[in-house]
């Protein structure tokens, strides 16, 4: 009896060894840059693998439970249309996801995030807001269930926010371990305002708002939470620097700490990427200032973290640019360069005669746990494969941060209650350059029914038949050749009639 007890525990403890193993590869592929990845499934360390990329910096990439590629995303250069910023899903194979095209987003830098949308179903998330052209936040959603586990995306460019954001959009996981926030901040005033969401099983809550830290109005923002998802630190391209609490399970910003306050005059601290230590004791930071590339490392343990602040590495080559830093799932942080071809700020896309040390390796901190130059910090050491880094990694969250444990928060439907049902909705979204009309609707009943558009003289102007996947639809409707004005967009079905107002000007 007491040996089949000792088996029965020995099992237990086993299976809960197993599970957290298990839980801990969603982030182990990384898609980025010009065709570059890492897979970090292998006990011998990451390796590098191809992915169909070519990005100057926004990626995002998730993989499932067991560390197998789901999808990723990026801005495609090579759509080339004036006045918007394209980007692409693809599925684990490398091509295109259903759907998966013609999807609002940016070109730049930190644009993207993928969230999922909840824990046991197969829907995620694509969130991303426009910096050049078509100011906001959007998001698409991808069923995983759709075309043979391939995925599709089944809503796409749904507008949350028109105003222009910042480049630099994140997520953190709530505190009950299942839900998310998604932060963000705004770009046309001189604002010191984090706006943010709330991601449940009943899906994106109303946009809150919160007044703190600095004002600027500096358009590219990289924001990044330890390990813990505790403290965030948030830097831009102008020169501010501060630390902030988190608090996972209200979502509030509290307690800012300027390390660097922006400068008001030149030379100003072109602060590119941050990355917290593990332990979340050291804050390393990428800038580039008059040619000059740097890595810093502080320690947020002292009093005075600024006077700790270490030179890790100093480059006066102007030619190399320094990119983002990301914590990887070995607990290494790796460093992105950027080979110029010419003067900062910019040679993108590579041409093909530019391959070199700088652009095909990674750089490692190899124990950013540790001070000084014990970090072990050694460049261009990891090899690409033969493909190239640009300044960007994946934009990708910790998507499998525990909940906080013995934490009083807990948003988690209970045992004698169910989740709110929504109501059927519409949403459509216009783009301008495309001449496209994105037709969303969520929650319809039944399997099938009808598209129609009407001009405001109530002639229906387009008519065809729809159908429902799991009670979504989505549509890319072509608008060329439609005379400016306001039209209704109706989709019915068995069961319900939605109407939307949409502008062609």
């Amino acid at each position: 009896m007491k040996f089949a007890r000792n088996i029965l525990l020995l099992s237990f403890f086993c299976a809960i060894l197993n599970n957290i193993s298990f839980a801990q590869k969603r982030n182990n592929i990384w898609c980025f840059g010009d065709s570059s990845g890492i897979d970090f499934n292998l006990p011998g360390g990451p390796v590098p693998i191809s992915s169909v990329l070519n990005t100057r910096g926004s990626c995002v990439s998730i993989a499932d439970t067991s560390g197998q590629l789901l999808f990723y995303s990026a801005y495609d250069e090579t759509v080339g249309i004036f006045g918007t910023d394209p980007v692409k899903v693809f599925s684990k194979n490398n091509a295109i996801m259903i759907n998966g095209d013609s999807i609002k987003g940016g070109g730049w830098y930190k644009e993207l995030v993928i969230v999922p949308a909840s824990t046991t179903d197969s829907l995620y998330y694509l969130f991303n807001i426009g910096v050049t052209f078509d100011f906001g936040l959007y998001y698409s959603l991808i069923d995983m269930k759709q075309n043979n586990g391939m995925g599709a995306v089944v809503q796409k460019n749904v507008q949350l926010q028109t105003f222009k954001c910042t480049d630099g959009i994140n997520a953190v996981k709530h505190g009950n371990g299942r839900d998310w926030w998604l932060i963000f901040r705004r770009w046309d005033t001189d604002n010191d305002e984090y706006y943010m969401y709330l991601i449940s099983q009943n899906g994106i809550s109303n946009v809150s708002i919160q007044h703190i830290g600095s004002s600027t109005m500096n358009g590219f923002t990289n924001m990044n939470f330890s390990s813990d998802g505790s403290k965030m630190v948030v830097i831009n391209l102008a020169g501010l620097m501060e630390i902030y609490d988190f608090d996972r399970c209200t979502g509030i910003i509290s307690n800012p700490l300027t390390l660097h306050p922006e400068p008001t005059t030149a030379p100003y601290g072109r602060y590119v990427g941050c990355e917290f230590s593990p332990n979340g004791r050291f804050l390393y930071v990428s800038t580039y200032i008059d040619t000059a590339s740097r890595l810093f490392q502080y320690d947020l343990n002292s009093l005075d973290p600024v006077g700790t602040r270490d030179t890790i590495e100093y480059v006066t080559n102007g030619l190399i640019g320094n990119g983002f830093l990301k914590r990887g799932p070995d607990n290494k942080i790796y460093f992105g360069h950027a080979w110029e071809c010419q003067a900062f700020p910019s040679c993108y896309p590579y041409p093909d005669s530019v391959y070199n040390s700088v652009n095909m390796n990674l750089s490692v901190i190899n124990y950013p746990d540790s001070l000084g130059s014990a970090c072990n910090y050694t460049p261009y050491s990891f090899y690409l494969g033969g493909t190239r880094t640009h300044y960007g990694l994946p934009n990708n969250p910790d998507y499998d941060l525990p909940a906080l444990a013995g934490s009083p928060c807990d948003t988690l439907v209970g045992v004698d209650e169910t989740p709110e049902v929504s109501q059927a909705a519409i949403n459509v979204f216009y783009h301008s350059v495309w001449e496209k009309a994105f037709i969303n609707a969520s929650n319809l009943k039944g399997k099938a029914g009808k598209l129609m558009v009407y001009d405001m003289q109530g002639k229906v102007v387009h008519s065809e038949p729809l159908r429902i996947q799991n009670g979504y639809y989505t549509r890319d409707l072509s608008m060329i050749g439609r005379a400016d004005g306001v039209y209704l967009v109706v989709v019915e079905t068995e069961q319900e009639r939605l109407v939307k107002k949409v502008l062609i000007d």
